[in-house]
């Protein structure tokens, strides 16, 4: 496989241009890879190249992120239950009726969704910083909290979580030293120059705003663990300042069949460990799903 081969389309959902990457035999089992914040499905570029050879991939952009469209905040509901809603309707579209989830970061609070809502649907979950515990949160959120309970009296200080240098400490916090040289330059620089688009910063910040709601969910999510013990593999950067390694640990409450792995990283634990993620993706696919 190669990265000329990932296909990238776009497709119209609820009137909206929605931009995917996709990969390897549909006749395959499917991965659904969902990102976090402030990328874009070209996070996972060299996981789908990685593993297109056996799986079936696909990769969508959040409405108001990467290539997808960007309506403002007046002409579109940004918050977490639409996005799910849009990525529902855009897999119906694409004929997915069984897949397995990989979430990260904003790729959680719609990837569980989904999981819990249809759980019928989901054949395994593969969490990379995709929290859904209180114990994951860190003191990062202390200002995204408090613009929550008070938008205009906090978002100056919100608002610097969407500059250049903030993008970048997304990039390279937790990142040992001898491994700084792995992280690409390219994905920061990508994600600021979507973040500096005309309105991409009102976007942001109601989805900041909008992140509380994500909590009230929590608890159907940990039932739909209980209920249903879906496969989950944890790879998780244990040096993740925004969704701590506790976040990661709290997954074998609920689940303690669940593969839970801490690697010597950050937030984006791919960009310095995705030889070891793909290994470790493809050996737990290989194992709990290409014979469901």
């Amino acid at each position: 496989m190669t990265v000329q081969q990932i296909r990238h389309a776009t497709v119209e959902i609820q009137g909206l241009p929605v931009f995917y990457r996709e990969a390897g035999d549909p006749a395959n089992p499917t991965l659904l890879l969902l990102h976090g914040f402030p990328s874009s499905s070209a996070m996972y570029r060299d996981l789908i190249a990685d593993l297109a050879d056996t799986y079936h991939l696909i990769a969508p952009d959040h409405i108001g992120f990467g290539q997808s469209a960007m309506p403002s905040v007046e002409e579109f509901d940004y918050s977490f239950d639409k996005l799910t809603e849009i990525t529902l309707e855009l897999l119906d579209t694409l004929g997915l009726d069984r897949f397995a989830l990989y979430i990260q970061d904003y790729g959680a609070p719609i990837g569980l969704r989904i999981a819990s809502r249809h759980p019928e649907r989901v054949t395994a979950i593969i969490s990379q910083s995709g929290n859904a515990y209180i114990e994951g949160f860190t003191p990062f959120w202390d200002v995204l909290f408090a613009h929550a309970k008070d938008r205009a009296a906090n978002e100056p200080a919100v608002r610097r979580l969407l500059t250049a240098e903030a993008t970048r400490w997304q990039h390279t916090h937790g990142v040992p030293a001898d491994l700084l040289e792995r992280v690409n330059p390219d994905a920061w620089v990508l994600d600021q120059a979507y973040l500096d688009r005309p309105g991409n910063k009102e976007i942001q910040l109601q989805l900041f705003w909008d992140y509380q709601f994500n909590l009230d969910g929590y608890p159907a999510f940990q039932e739909y663990f209980r209920t249903h013990r879906p496969p989950v593999l944890v790879a998780w950067g244990q040096n993740d300042e925004i969704f701590g390694p506790e976040g990661a640990k709290a997954f074998a409450r609920d689940l303690p069949d669940a593969e839970i792995h801490l690697l010597d990283a950050g937030h984006f634990a791919l960009a310095t460990h995705g030889t070891e993620i793909a290994a470790l993706v493809r050996d737990f696919l290989d194992r709990k799903v290409a014979t469901v």
